[in-house]
């Protein structure tokens, strides 16, 4: 039988990436709807380079394994990465290589986690929109099946003028009032659009589409439909942002409304053996019992604004009404909402409380609630009194809970502090008492604090205060605005004299934004970067000895790429730590991306990672806590600590700390030596957010989409700055936006201003 002659046509020239390859048709156009059937058939417009042949600029070494591969159907994976081959074929639209690619990186991967996981949480049912739901002087309008809503930022309120602050000293009592008592509102921000590529006239009409719809709307012409199988465990998260992409375009004015996910955990916190998470326009609340283990304990109404902050207290005395042993609070801008809640799920609305102005900080000392305001506003409401006061004090910079007292960091260089125990007793005028406890040498601003009480300071009480103080043990380290790092001690020696300064440490060139004393360690981090400097501290019998005093430990970043979107409570859910008990170890909790299935937890006290957190369903991490439960009842049980993250889809996963603690302590784990994420690491991370977010199944054709006029991405000017003393040019950009789809950039490199 002759053989049928050979067509000119059937042979393609390829030029990819300066290496020449030719192959045949058939060769290339056996997987249907994809780049090379496309290009051959003249769907997409092809470049020739001065051969004929066809141009592609895509890595050449990647590429000869899949021409490999559409010849014989084989894979040889020696020398190459799994996750960057699967990028390539998931470009060129090669569906039987990106399956069985998947199913390679699979092969470690379960649904079951692994042996830290501890448990999952589905999400709650969103309460029913409910006429009226907030009182008080909360904005009430009519129940809608759909509604959008803004999100807000905090704004400055007015100017708080303290009387003969210059004149106080340590131990006297402090008098303040403010200039102009008005509530300062939030404004809406103006939306970003991250995804440019999308057609801008996106009509309103289209938001009635199907889940499927809503994932490739705008995204024209698909070259892999087929390829959406890899979207399939994150397709709530993938509508939720199609969504938002659409809604964004559609109200991409300033002063518009943004539209809020509702399933999406923007926090959660812990307390004893519960735990609190907050969504946009709703509470839910689990607690943990010896022989059932989690169970959703709580569900609070539909919420018209968005809620910033939470506060739980799992132990309340017991003159609550409808015998509510449990109290939970939330904020939403300057009103304060507090539920007392039973074991049973029962609720009971204590009240709506206003501070004023936006609140920044919401937490419980013992049965006070404590709203804080960085203008210089405190809130408290007792459980005895059922008494809501206000009192109006120097602006705050940081603030830390020793026992019964609330210790305040203040721009004006001093420290204060209020006993919540002798709350109300401790008044005069109807006024708090807030006395000064120590002021800084060089009058600057406290930006963090942190307060050790030392085992002779801390005894127990039968009541349900917490830690009190007996003595006057103290150590407070804090930092300041100008990179300085103070430790401060109150020794039986030194009392009637105020707390004396111990130690400076000027390592730190940008504010401290955290500091964290604990029994063996001293951690600081400022504002470049997270950059941690550690210490580690000596002590004789309790207290911290000169001999040999604090020794330098560790240097390292914590890397994280800040979401610029406005959501208030991003900070409160994402906050890296540290976490932990002053009298344990602590650690790091890094989320590198904000798009992210992965947390890396790492050692505060000398940067080595401990392990990696990754979702079991895939889904993107929200919010994140650190929390220790109380060990149950049965004999030998001791308490351990969980990591608690939130996810996109509104679930809850838990994770074991206390068994990757003791895994990394007895060098279980192969990578307890490194630190963050490596190079690679990292750039697989930013490279799998910018996917994420750009809502298509494969990458955009050149040029990007970000590169054409009036598309480009929004950097900051510090972050170009940073960038450029590193030595890596930026790409064009605007300034004072956002970079890398809504991030902010920092790097992880070992190079520090510090």
């Amino acid at each position: 039988m002759s053989s049928q002659p050979l067509v000119p046509g059937d042979i393609v020239h390829l030029n990819v990436g300066g290496v020449r390859y030719a192959t045949s048709k058939q060769t290339l156009t056996w997987v249907p709807d994809s780049f090379f059937s496309s290009m051959l058939s003249g769907r997409i417009s092809t470049l020739r380079d001065e051969t004929g042949a066809i141009f592609i600029d895509r890595d050449p070494k990647l590429f000869s394994v899949i021409l490999n591969f559409l010849r014989t159907k084989n894979l040889d994976l020696r020398d190459v990465d799994i996750g960057i081959l699967r990028h390539e074929g998931e470009f060129y639209g090669i569906t039987p290589l990106v399956k069985r690619l998947i199913l390679c990186e699979d092969l470690n991967q379960s649904s079951c986690g692994d042996v830290l996981f501890h448990g999952y949480l589905l999400p709650p049912s969103v309460p029913v929109v409910e006429p009226s739901v907030c009182s008080g002087t909360l904005d009430k309008r009519e129940a809608a099946t759909f509604r959008i809503l803004p999100e807000c930022h905090i704004a400055p309120s007015g100017t708080v003028q303290a009387n003969n602050v210059s004149d106080a000293k340590p131990g006297s009592v402090l008098r303040v009032t403010t200039e102009s008592s008005s509530a300062s509102s939030r404004s809406p921000s103006a939306s970003h659009s991250r995804n440019s590529s999308v057609d801008t006239r996106v009509h309103m009409s289209q938001l009635s589409r199907s889940s499927s719809d809503l994932r490739t709307l705008g995204r024209g012409h698909s070259r892999t439909s087929s390829l959406d199988l890899r979207h399939s465990r994150n397709s709530s998260a993938d509508f939720t942002k199609s969504l938002r992409g659409d809604l964004g375009l559609y109200f991409g004015t300033q002063g518009t409304p943004v539209w809020t996910d509702p399933l999406r955990v923007r926090i959660v916190k812990g307390h004893h053996n519960w735990i609190a998470v907050a969504y946009a326009h709703f509470v839910a609340c689990y607690r943990l019992k010896d022989s059932t283990g989690w169970q959703r304990a709580f569900v609070s109404p539909h919420i018209e604004p968005v809620v910033e902050r939470i506060a739980l207290n799992a132990k309340v005395a017991t003159n609550q009404p409808e015998k509510c042993t449990k109290m939970l609070a939330i904020s939403c801008g300057p009103q304060v909402r507090l539920w007392g809640l039973s074991e049973d799920g029962g609720r009971a609305d204590i009240g709506t409380f206003n501070l004023n102005v936006p609140v920044d900080y919401l937490f419980f000392i013992g049965s006070q609630l404590v709203a804080l305001s960085h203008t210089g506003k405190v809130g408290v409401w007792h459980a005895m009194t059922q008494h809501w006061q206000i009192q109006d004090v120097v602006p705050i910079a940081s603030f830390d809970t020793a026992g019964s007292f609330l210790l305040l960091g203040c721009n004006n260089g001093s420290i204060y502090y209020i006993d919540m125990q002798k709350f109300p007793l401790r008044m005069k005028d109807n006024d708090l008492l807030v006395t000064e406890l120590y002021r800084d040498p060089s009058f600057d601003v406290i930006t963090a604090i942190s307060v050790y009480l030392t085992p002779k300071t801390t005894k127990d009480r039968s009541s349900n205060q917490g830690e009190g103080l007996c003595g006057n043990w103290i150590e407070i380290a804090y930092g300041t605005s100008s990179g300085t790092v103070r430790v401060i001690v109150q020794h039986p020696e030194t009392v009637g004299h105020g707390p004396q300064l111990f130690q400076t440490f000027t390592v730190h060139r940008t504010p401290v934004i955290k500091v964290m004393l604990s029994e063996k360690y001293l951690i600081s981090v400022c504002a470049e970067y997270n950059h941690v400097r550690t210490w580690s501290v000596t002590r004789f019998r309790g207290m911290i000895s000169t001999q040999p005093g604090s020794t330098p430990l560790a240097s390292f970043k914590v890397v994280s790429l800040e979401d610029m979107e406005p959501n208030l409570s991003y900070i409160a859910g994402n906050d890296c730590g540290p976490y932990g008990d002053k009298d344990d170890e602590q650690v790091f909790l890094q989320k590198v991306v904000p798009e992210t299935d992965q947390l890396y937890v790492r050692l505060a006290s000398s940067g080595n990672r401990i392990c990696i957190i990754k979702s079991v369903d895939a889904t993107t991490i929200t919010a994140f806590c650190v929390h220790e439960c109380e060990g149950s009842n049965r004999m030998g049980s001791r308490p351990r600590r969980y990591i608690f993250t939130g996810h996109s889809s509104g679930a809850i996963q838990m994770w074991d700390l206390t068994t990757a603690l003791d895994l990394a302590s007895k060098g279980a784990t192969a990578s307890n030596t490194v630190g963050g994420p490596t190079p690679q690491e990292l750039v697989r991370l930013i490279d799998q957010c910018d996917l994420t977010n750009s809502r298509c199944s494969t990458p955009c054709l050149s040029p990007s989409p970000y590169l054409l006029p009036g598309n480009m991405p929004r950097v900051k000017a510090s972050n170009i700055a940073f960038l450029s003393n590193q030595g890596v040019a930026p790409a064009p950009t605007e300034v004072e936006g956002s970079a890398c789809d809504n991030m902010e950039v920092s790097s992880d490199l070992n190079l520090s201003h510090c």
